[in-house]
């Protein structure tokens, strides 16, 4: 039963092993979703989705599966306006079984045969479209089936509850703001070491474990300080393809400046594809610019790299000598031996790019997008993204 329902939910990206699927299955031969749809729904996300990050997901594959309830364009002017005039409650006494049950066609079929008998407004009741009743079909009353036509929810029991994809924002592969940002990078503390010098730092975990183990009485335990040894280089592409990102990019890079945890950070930018130069700002002014051998030579192979940029450009862009000529100066160098010589220099690198990467293969520039993710780790400026890439600069 379902097995249509549970590969959509595998198709949207959710986890759902087979074992969980048959404790679903099992719970519905015990009864415990009743005859109700809605309680079907909290069943399945309560059973089958293990994270509130896959909450939109599930919602998603469900008002699909279920179809949902489509807006009816051709009710009539005069049944809007019954409906938007006074409402008043009733309670289920009254409410014959059919009205309870939640069968999708049934409803839509019901809907459709009132629609054609109805001429006369109707407050109450179990079986015209009107206000304050039990019917399933108008509003202001109480059904758990509910096909909602006009006001506003009281009881959030329609049938459609999924297709208000409450839990959007809760997803791991939205675009990021600032503070989710600055919440991302203060995983790279994990680098942090301890100073060699006296122990006066307290260490909360430690200091609870000690008290528990002297009968409640406090024990207060200290620690050598931390010392910040993260250095970061963060090197953006500006410009051009990469406008329609500004605001994304700009979130970023206040986030980076805003944290506490870093020994140093340097941040310079390019156009496109790292050549001879690079520049001070995200203008990228002419003579703006350090030379990019400089930065090798003064920057150690301790830094930690993020480059952040869309990768799509010409191909010549990458491969050829004076590729770059038509921008500031020209390079004896293809692009694509300057970004390998980042990577020596640096072991630990990452490349984030805006466009989602399900669009990697299909947006302008796919080609240099393939042949860069070639030459670095590359991840989508995602939370989900911005995570695997800290963690692969993390990874020894």
């Amino acid at each position: 039963m379902f097995t249509q329902f549970f590969y959509l939910l595998r198709g949207h990206g959710l986890d759902i092993s087979l074992d969980e699927w048959l404790c679903l299955m099992d719970a519905l031969d015990k009864g415990l979703a009743g005859n109700s749809l809605i309680e079907f729904y909290y069943l399945c996300r309560n059973v089958l989705v293990k994270t509130e990050t896959d909450y939109d997901k599930f919602d998603m594959a469900f008002a699909e599966y279920f179809q949902g309830i489509e807006s009816v364009d051709d009710i009539p002017e005069e049944l809007w306006n019954w409906l938007s005039e006074g409402e008043r409650e009733r309670d289920l006494e009254d409410m014959p079984a059919w009205a309870k049950e939640h069968d999708l066609e049934k409803l839509r079929q019901m809907f459709a045969e009132r629609l054609e008998e109805q001429k006369e407004k109707h407050d109450g009741g179990n079986y015209w479209i009107g206000t304050g009743g039990t019917s399933p079909m108008g509003h202001g009353g109480y059904n758990p089936a509910g096909i909602r036509v006009g006001g506003y929810s009281r009881h959030k029991s329609a049938i459609q509850v999924a297709g208000e994809r409450n839990f959007r924002d809760f997803r791991q592969d939205n675009e990021l703001d600032i503070r989710q940002f600055q919440m991302a990078f203060r995983k790279l503390r994990q680098f942090s070491t301890r100073v060699d010098t006296a122990k006066t730092e307290l260490d909360i975990d430690e200091t609870i474990d000690a008290t528990c183990e002297n009968a409640g009485m406090l024990k207060l335990v200290y620690e050598k300080p931390r010392k910040n040894t993260v250095k970061l280089l963060l090197l953006m592409d500006s410009d051009g393809s990469m406008t329609r990102y500004s605001q994304l990019c700009s979130q970023l890079f206040q986030a980076v400046n805003q944290s506490t945890h870093l020994k140093d950070l340097k941040t310079y930018y390019f156009h496109n594809c790292i050549y001879d130069y690079l520049f001070t700002g995200p203008e990228c002014q002419d003579g703006k610019w350090v030379e990019t051998d400089w930065v090798f030579g003064n920057l150690d192979s301790s830094y930690k790299v993020i480059v952040v940029g869309d990768a799509a450009m010409s191909p010549y862009e990458l491969t050829a000598r004076g590729g770059n000529l038509d921008w500031y100066a020209f390079n004896q160098d293809p692009g694509l031996l300057w970004l390998e010589r980042v990577t020596r220099r640096y072991k630990k690198t990452i490349w984030l790019n805006p466009i989602k990467e399900n669009r990697w293969r299909l947006a302008w520039g796919s080609r240099t997008i393939a042949m860069i993710a070639n030459v670095f780790p590359m991840y989508e400026l995602t939370l989900d993204g911005l995570d695997k890439g800290i963690k692969k600069l993390l990874s020894n």
